[in-house]
């Protein structure tokens, strides 16, 4: 069975989702490709990590521990922390100091660790502070409007926003798409056209990459491997 967490919207116009799930099974799981910077607190038998991860650019093997609590801020696509550039964070994960027991270490202050009840809270105090900001010719490049720069600063300022190219956000987009329509039983032919690919062969180099498992894989119910919730989240607008 994929993973599971709890999700629900935020009042903050720079946050896409909030979540929290727990683990009682120890695991491996694909994490699949995600276009978003998302900031992540896992609690287990009195530890604490509280981790920047960064967008991801293939699926890779993960691994989930027993008996752990997880809460995640995922940040809308072109908002970012200019401390800690979205860049550096591709593909990589960053673990942030911790200053007490339930705190953390965040451009030289301690900050109590946000929970999924008060994450907007935790998250406007970090817009005042000039900590997490948006740049908005990331809207204007997903929507396709115009805006008066040249090409190569659009360019350049997506790049540094989101950390990756207008290119690869699409195409994380469309495989996340397509394994939606799979795991909801559309044919794999079908999902070739509606989501957008030349032909199988297409769909499938994608979908390995991206989601690491081929369209026979993803709708075979009877596979133990697991895939991140990622996968099964509204698409961009």
């Amino acid at each position: 069975m994929d993973l599971k967490a709890d999700e629900r919207p935020s009042d903050s116009p720079l946050v896409e989702r909030v979540w929290s799930s727990r683990s009682e099974q120890s695991g491996e799981f694909i994490s699949i490709a995600v276009n978003y910077s998302q900031l992540v607190i896992t609690k287990r038998r009195g530890t604490l990590r509280i981790t920047m991860r960064g967008p991801e650019t293939k699926a890779s093997r993960a691994y989930s521990p027993d008996d752990a609590d997880f809460v995640g801020i995922l940040f809308k696509l072109g908002t970012f922390m200019p401390n800690l550039p979205t860049l550096t964070l591709v593909d990589c994960d960053i673990d942030l100091p911790q200053a007490a027991s339930q705190s953390f270490w965040l451009n030289g202050s301690a900050w109590e660790v946000p929970t999924f009840e008060n994450a907007d809270t935790f998250v406007e105090r970090l817009i005042r502070e000039g900590l997490l900001v948006h740049d908005p010719i990331v809207d204007s490049v997903l929507q396709d409007e115009p805006n008066d720069l040249s090409l190569r600063t659009t360019q350049r300022r997506f790049l540094q926003a989101t950390g990756l190219t207008h290119t690869t956000v699409r195409q994380i987009e469309r495989a996340r798409q397509a394994t939606m329509l799979l795991k909801q039983g559309t044919s794999i032919l079908d999902t070739v056209f509606e989501a957008g690919y030349f032909d199988q062969p297409h769909l499938t180099r994608s979908l390995k990459q991206y989601v690491g498992q081929t369209p026979a894989q993803i709708i075979d119910k009877g596979r133990e491997e697991r895939l991140s919730f990622l996968y099964n989240t509204d698409p961009l607008e």
